[in-house]
């Protein structure tokens, strides 16, 4: 798609304001890898689309969309950086009556992602439904003990993700960096790692920058967004995004920063001013 293709294309859509101006956006530090999840392009576009607009904006990757939409990322030079598994925030990996069911569906998402350069699987530890901190530790490790060596032979790091319980996901398990980091000292393979989602951290935990130097070799992905509202990185979110991603930087990270919020102002320039804030 060329630019004279693609801003008609959003003519109709909430971007169409900010399309040339998106355009032109300057040229990344590369510092720090980022890509996007699909609710920050708000309503009205296209997958490709969104990928034509993220690529123009600098990203490198698109989080939590499926193979069947993988064609659109490939044709704009991104690729998938978070692939969906088999896990859900309900029903996760903390509960053995779930893991003969999660295992193959996961071992189906490593082989796509392998197949596609995707680096990271998503795996989401359930709720606790009554079930110890302790206990679900344990049904965790055993989960990822069972399946490491599948991931470790296909070079898929598998992302454990952290949520809050206190505002979204009530009653979600790995709600704490200290549970998460836990489960991953115990499995004790570099394919096993967290999902660090900044946002929900933020709710339950703060001390956002100490927590990720302290913890950052178990770390593998990381989630943005706004608190409170989980929308857009701007000056209506207690969270200031540039000295975080200069403290992930630091750290000799590797991996990706992809943005999850909802804007609630026009779509395209939140995106760009998210990318900007975290290109340090």
């Amino acid at each position: 798609m060329t630019r004279r293709s693609f801003l008609p294309a959003v003519a109709g859509s909430t971007l169409a304001a900010s399309a040339g101006n998106v355009a032109a956006q300057t040229a990344s530090k590369g510092r720090l890898k980022q890509g996007v999840c699909r609710g920050v392009f708000g309503k009205g576009m296209t997958m490709p689309q969104m990928c034509e607009l993220a690529a123009r904006l600098g990203f490198k990757g698109f989080d939590l969309i499926g193979p069947q939409e993988w064609p659109a990322l490939k044709a704009a030079g991104l690729i998938p950086t978070m692939v969906p598994s088999a896990s859900t925030i309900r029903d996760g990996i903390n509960r053995k009556e779930n893991h003969a069911r999660i295992d193959k569906g996961v071992r189906e998402s490593i082989d796509a992602a392998a197949a596609a350069g995707a680096p990271n699987v998503i795996l989401l530890s359930g709720e606790r439904k009554g079930l110890p901190d302790d206990q679900g530790i344990d049904n965790c490790v055993l989960f990822f003990n069972g399946i490491k060596k599948y991931a470790e032979d296909k070079g898929v790091t598998l992302c454990l993700e952290l949520l809050n319980s206190k505002v979204n996901h009530p009653d979600y398990q790995c709600d704490h960096t200290r549970w998460g980091v836990e489960v991953c000292k115990r499995v004790n393979s570099p394919r096993v790692k967290l999902l660090f989602d900044i946002y929900h951290m933020q709710i339950m935990e703060g001390d956002i920058i100490r927590t990720i130097r302290e913890n950052i070799q178990w770390i593998g992905h990381f989630h943005t967004a706004g608190n409170p509202g989980r929308h857009q990185l701007d000056d209506t979110s207690e969270l200031n995004y540039r000295p975080v991603a200069q403290a992930i930087v630091e750290t000799g990270y590797t991996g990706f920063l992809s943005h999850e919020y909802s804007p609630t102002r026009d779509a395209a320039t939140c995106l760009a001013e998210a990318f900007k804030m975290c290109d340090v």
